[in-house]
């Protein structure tokens, strides 16, 4: 084999600030704050206070290879750890916030982080928590000098910090398959895992996450995450966005409609992300009080599956066209998203919009997926056989932190979990996670397809189906309705619209209102629910 002749360049974090810094310095960075004035500034102040900050870290005794953890909403000081500490070759590990005291307290110690950085709204929890996390030596609040309050932690002011170190730092070259990132999955089962993103896998993921058939980002768009920074590093937007130069505005933790859609309108904001459910409040908000969308042009929605009604108000009402998006923590988490291509817009408007609103996305460039059925034999490309997704590429999990066994199988795929179906355009469709599958009779009913239905009715806000105990049938569909605030809806309504949209015998057993519960990173909680309602059809 003949060698190449090209130069050896590592693919680190710190090459995208250096870059940047130079090519987009003036580009602007917009920051809610927990309870500060917004703040402003540029790439050109980012990488300055980044600077700074690996100042700081490296006076704390943190050398590469040591983890950092945080405690901190989608805000410019957050930012500034994404860069900062992975910056020096030490790893950043973005704790969540929504999990319990337990798993919060199980994975800042499986990561033994020797340095905490967190919000003020996390002081109280940090408070609790601090006798329980005995490998953190340090604390630094996320504050300026004038709202200061450490309470009972002996914490370090962030602002004042940072203020007494350079503004440039050398940034050390390294291995590209060094620690940069370790994001834990949500822990619905079990104690979460840990997911240790390398440099290069995080420079790769930004690179491809702006391409034209991925969210097709340029110096022109103006990108709000409300993905949290904590979940996937907000689906890679802080680097794809960086890559391209756009602007950036940052909503910290105020995710309501109202505050968002301020951000949007006085902003310019043209792209954004999140779950479905900070969609359902957006459009909403929007019915409610006769807004319009102001600049905004592209929405990626992932976390679970996107109603098409709401892909539909977006695009006929507004003008928004609506990118569906599939991935995990363990894919980094870009999987597929939902764009279109020649071929399928030469179908018309309508057959393509069925296949985007429908499907979770088509191949992108660095993830192969495939699909397998009981026996691990691969399946047809057709659009209808469904069976265990699998994955693998250069930003896809090989094996979780601190564990002794690889996740993936003999060939280098890894399960998902999920059940999926890829038809000949290269688009997937997520039909269910295994766990929630429900088996009726012997038959599959998808809680999924049931759901997309049933989000459809005027006046539901959140729709859940499970699957629970039935003494004659092993399992039927109970559904779970959040109403809108203010809707008069009924079981009967509900029944009556989903009898044309789904085949008769999936037809839930029970309509039950009830407040849907969410899990850490926004997703149905389906393991509460069935807990909850697991003896409601048992007789």
């Amino acid at each position: 084999m003949l060698p190449g002749l090209m130069q050896s360049f590592p693919l680190q974090i710190s090459t995208i600030l250096k870059h940047v810094e130079v090519a987009h310095h003036d580009r602007e960075i917009v920051s809610r704050l927990v309870d500060e004035p917004i703040w402003r500034y540029t790439y050109g102040g980012l990488g300055k206070r980044s600077a700074q900050l690996a100042h700081l870290i490296r006076h704390l005794g943190v050398r590469p290879g040591d983890r950092v953890s945080s405690l901190a909403w989608n805000t410019h000081r957050h930012m500034e750890l994404f860069y900062g500490v992975t910056g020096t070759g030490a790893v950043l590990h973005t704790a969540n916030p929504r999990l319990s005291d337990d798993q919060i307290i199980f994975t800042i110690n499986h990561a033994e982080s020797l340095v905490l950085f967190y919000d003020r709204t996390f002081a109280a929890l940090v408070d609790r928590l601090k006798p329980q996390m005995p490998t953190v030596k340090h604390y630094v609040l996320l504050s300026d000098e004038e709202r200061f309050d450490p309470g009972k932690v002996d914490a370090i002011c962030y602002e004042a910090a940072i203020a007494a170190e350079p503004d440039r730092f050398d940034w050390p070259t390294f291995d590209e398959n060094a620690g940069a990132f370790l994001c834990y999955t949500s822990g619905t089962t079990g104690d979460p895992k840990g997911v240790l993103y390398s440099h290069r896998s995080v420079v790769l993921h930004g690179l491809a996450g702006g391409l034209s058939g991925a969210f097709g980002l340029s110096a022109f768009d103006v990108v709000m995450p409300c993905s949290s920074l904590y979940h996937a590093n907000a689906w890679g937007l802080p680097f794809a966005g960086a890559i391209n130069g756009c602007k950036f505005v940052l909503p910290c933790e105020k995710m309501d409609a109202g505050s968002l859609h301020e951000l949007i309108e006085t902003e310019g904001v043209t792209f954004t992300g999140g779950v479905p459910t900070i969609w359902t409040m957006y459009l909403d908000y929007l019915a409610r009080t006769g807004k319009s969308a102001g600049a905004l042009k592209r929405v990626v929605i992932g976390g679970s599956a996107v109603p098409r009604a709401m892909a539909q108000t977006f695009q006929t009402v507004y003008g928004v066209s609506v990118l569906q998006i599939w991935g995990m923590t363990e894919t980094s988490p870009l999987g597929v998203v939902a764009t279109p291509t020649p071929s399928l817009a030469a179908k018309g408007e309508d057959e393509m919009n069925d296949v985007i609103w429908t499907r979770q996305g088509r191949f992108q460039f660095g993830v192969e997926l495939k699909i397998v059925d009981d026996n691990g034999d691969d399946l047809p490309h057709d659009g209808e056989s469904s069976g265990a997704l699998l994955v693998r590429g250069p930003w896809v999990l090989e094996k979780y932190y601190r564990a002794q066994m690889s996740a993936l199988d003999e060939n280098g795929w890894f399960d998902t979990g999920d059940i999926a179906t890829l038809d000949p355009q290269g688009f997937m469709r997520i039909t269910d996670r295994k766990k929630d599958v429900i088996k009726s009779g012997g038959e599959w009913i998808s809680s999924i397809d049931i759901e997309n239905a049933a989000v459809a009715c005027p006046g539901v806000r959140v729709a859940a189906v499970v699957g629970v105990f039935h003494p004659k049938w092993e399992e039927r569909p109970i559904l779970i309705i959040e109403r809108h605030d203010g809707a008069d809806l009924t079981e009967a309504d509900v029944r009556v619209f989903l009898e044309p949209h789904i085949v008769k015998w999936w037809t839930p057993d029970l309509v039950l209102f009830d407040t849907v519960p969410l899990t850490a990173t926004g997703k149905i909680d389906k393991k509460q629910i069935r807990d909850r309602y697991k003896n409601a059809l048992a007789g």
